[in-house]
Parts: C-alpha cells; structure tokens; sequence
C-alpha cells in the first residue's frame, strides 16, 4: 500500500496504541473489499458482515505478527491474512450434516494425535484403536463418510454444493501477488499433505481430484473393489483435511 502508517510500522516493529489503531483503520477498506468478493460467491443465506468481522481479527492478527524482516510486504501479508481468517469462517460450509461432522473431526483429531505420536502417516488399525473401534467398524464409519470431500479447501465443483478453497480465493484471471501467493500456498501444502499419506491413498487421490477418474475406473487400476476404493479415498480425504487445517492460513517457514 506504501502508506506513511505502512511506512512506519515497516521501520518499527514495536508500535504505541494509537499507531496500531491507525494501521488498522487504514486497512478496513480491503478487509470489506476481500469480504465482498468472497460473498458474492457464496449462499444467499450468508452474512457478510460476519465475513467482514473474520476478516477484521485476520487483519489484527497480520498487523500484530508481521515481521518486515522475511522481505514479505504488510500489504501482501495482510491481505494474505484477512482471506485465511474469512475462509476459516466459511469452512463450515461443505455440506456434511451435523451427526456426520462429529465422526469427521472425531477421525481427524485421531489422525492428528497418532500422527504426533508416532511422527509418521498412522495405519488403518492404529485409527481404528485410536477410536475405540475394531477395524472393520473403523471401516464402515469411512464407508459412511465416503461422500465428504475435502470440502472448502479443494474439492471438485460437481460434487454436491461444496467449493473449493481455490474458487474463494480468487478469480483465474486475477494475478495480483497477494492472490498468487496464496495460490501457491495451498497448491504446496496439498501437495504436501498428498505426499505425507500412504500410497494407495495417495494414488486414489490423484487419479481422482487429479486425473477425474471416478471411484468405478479406479477400482480396476488397484485391482480392488469400489467398496475398498471408497473408504481409502474417504481416508485420504480425512488425512489431507486435518494436514491443511493444520497449516492453513499460516505460511509455514513465513512467520
């Protein structure tokens, strides 16, 4: 933006109060820009002043963390930050019913825990124990799950009402900076997330969000029925939404 206030918060990391009141004021204009664009895209039911209030704590929390010193612009970081809040607020917004949300973040904060604890991608059996299941309840639960997506952050258009996190974040034609960085974000971390899963997962994932196979030209490839094809694409999905989660809005290695 190249503001004096900028300016000055660029030469001095600490700031007195009025100076940080100051940046922020003078930032609320994009913070409603960003918040409209996104709202235009979503359901008539959504509020954009909720959207606009998310993106305002994105804003706060860029102006407070950001460090001139890793060479990346207040502008860029900030806006970077607003759009990473608002989407947060939206994630929501991927049409799995509520008894169904519970299972998901129930396998997701398994995958997270075991993950942690044995710094490697878990097993089948080891998520099923981690929830207190046997293997094959474990599998019906994925099997009951099957029709999630990785929602918000990147699934196909054509799947149901969700939207991918990439159709929020900006139009195709749109190459500002702030826009490209965020693009390449996430297409690292998905990539990552792909990477850090076992490979028949991995393998469904790609032929499937990638390539635009569906389940049934898939099946043949693994040589494995539709019904073994669902539950490691339902898995993987699960795996990658708790990695971008994790990450996501956050510049890994940034700040």
């Amino acid at each position: 933006m190249g503001s004096p206030g900028a300016l000055a918060y660029t030469e001095h990391r600490e700031m007195a109060g009025a100076e940080r009141e100051q940046l922020i004021l003078e930032y609320l204009p994009q913070v409603r820009w960003i918040a409209s664009r996104i709202h235009e895209r979503l359901p008539d039911n959504a509020s954009l002043e909720d959207l606009i209030s998310s993106g305002i704590v994105g804003l706060i929390n860029a102006i407070d963390s950001f460090d001139p010193s890793h060479n990346v612009k207040l502008k860029t970081y900030a806006e970077y930050r607003i759009r990473g809040a608002i989407l947060d607020s939206i994630r929501g917004m991927d049409g799995i019913p509520p008894h169904k949300r519970k299972h998901l973040k129930d396998v997701q904060g398994a995958i997270a825990r075991l993950e942690q604890s044995l710094q490697r991608a878990p097993e089948e059996e080891e998520i099923a124990a981690e929830l207190g299941l046997t293997l094959s309840a474990y599998q019906d639960l994925l099997l009951d799950l099957r029709a999630v997506s990785v929602g918000s952050l990147d699934a196909p258009e054509h799947e149901g009402s969700s939207r991918t996190l990439m159709y929020y974040l900006a139009d195709n034609e749109d190459k500002s900076p702030a826009r490209e960085f965020e693009r390449c974000e996430l297409e690292k971390l998905i990539q990552e997330g792909l990477m850090k899963m076992p490979g028949p997962e991995r393998v469904v994932l790609d032929l499937y969000y990638r390539q635009g196979c569906n389940i049934r030209e898939i099946a043949p490839v693994l040589n494995l029925h539709i019904t073994r094809i669902s539950q490691l694409k339902a898995q993987g999905i699960l795996r990658l939404r708790q990695y971008i989660e994790r990450q996501w809005p956050t510049p890994r290695g940034l700040y």
